[in-house]
């Protein structure tokens, strides 16, 4: 099975299973019951013991959350899909244009590489048999032939093993670097299915009086894993657009005649491994898009502000009364 199946598979299961976040409303719905009745008891009570107006805005918000949980797969879940989705699927569309650019040019390259070595008689054995055969025809039987031969063929197996240890190293990193972005988009996935179900749950906690944030740090956190596959793909596509900026260079520096080209992909190599180790950042760069520190900091800073403001003046003012006062009394 391609890597590019199995991460169908995981969108498949997540599908499958965030209807079960319904299985919870159940229990969400006596949890929020029980908080609501004494969200709105406290409510009350505050505003008749102060002899003041009851206050009704405050009070529709454990109902509102009550609808939540009552339709949370469409409401709740649907919504936020939906809104998040075509950020998804503008970053893989990204990703595919930079891949299908990115193979175009590496076949391209590899065309020119060995028309490159064809034109270098003295190489051009190695990865012709055509050549090779030319070049056998071309010896004797003498000693001083034979052993040419046996170097030409010692040369041409060397290279062979060469170019197959730098295939399969290659390709190695080509698996651990799927495999990382599929490790990535399992766990994304095993943090959603948790999310999805388990927020009835969160939503229910969020009317008790005192767990307000609960509500916004699980859409905080739904957030910003969703958005582990759309960062994902974009890192995917700086990478290939790298390695294709590379290739369009080999291909203009293989134009020349005279350019003997280097088949080491130690550049490509490099890309790769950095890509590995730059696929487990991604949760740590999607915590920097999307934070939650709701209204209640900005408000605790201003009014800190505020009241740091009045201490200076009202010091101030102290400070020129008396001076008023002591010119007055002179």
């Amino acid at each position: 099975m391609e890597f590019n199946n199995l991460h169908e598979v995981l969108r498949s299961l997540y599908d499958e299973m965030m209807p079960l976040s319904a299985d919870m409303a159940a229990v969400a719905k006596g949890v929020a019951g029980l908080g609501a009745l004494f969200y709105v008891a406290i409510k009350v009570w505050e505003a008749l013991s102060r002899a003041e107006p009851i206050d009704m805005y405050p009070l529709l918000r454990p109902f509102a959350l009550g609808l939540c949980i009552m339709f949370f797969p469409t409401m709740v879940l649907g919504t936020i899909n939906a809104v998040l989705s075509p950020v998804v699927q503008g970053t893989h569309a990204i990703l595919e244009n930079q891949v299908l650019d990115l193979n175009d040019l590496q076949t391209k390259k590899d065309l020119l590489e060995r028309e490159a070595m064809l034109r270098n008689p003295e190489n051009a054995y190695l990865v012709s048999d055509e050549e090779f055969d030319k070049k056998l025809e071309e010896l004797g039987w003498s000693a001083s032939d034979l052993v040419t031969m046996s170097g030409m063929y010692m040369e041409r197996g060397m290279y062979n093993i060469e170019q197959s240890v730098k295939n399969w190293f290659r390709e190695l990193l080509e698996i651990l670097f799927q495999a990382a972005a599929l490790v990535i988009d399992t766990i994304r996935t095993f943090f959603l299915i948790v999310l999805s179900i388990l927020g009835p749950i969160a939503f229910a906690i969020s009317v008790w009086d005192g767990f307000q944030s609960t509500l916004t740090q699980w859409l905080t956190r739904y957030v910003s894993v969703y958005l582990w596959l759309p960062v994902a793909d974009l890192f995917s596509s700086m990478l290939a657009k790298i390695q294709s900026l590379i290739i369009e260079r080999d291909i203009e520096m293989l134009a020349d005649p005279t350019f003997i080209p280097d088949t080491s992909n130690t550049v490509y190599v490099i890309f790769m491994i950095i890509g590995i180790v730059g696929y487990f950042t991604i949760p740590t760069v999607t915590g920097w898009i999307i934070q939650a520190g709701g209204a209640g900091n900005f408000t605790r800073n201003v009014n800190q502000t505020a009241m740091k403001t009045g201490n200076i003046a009202g010091a101030g003012a102290g400070s020129a009364a008396g001076n008023i006062g002591g010119q007055l009394l002179k």
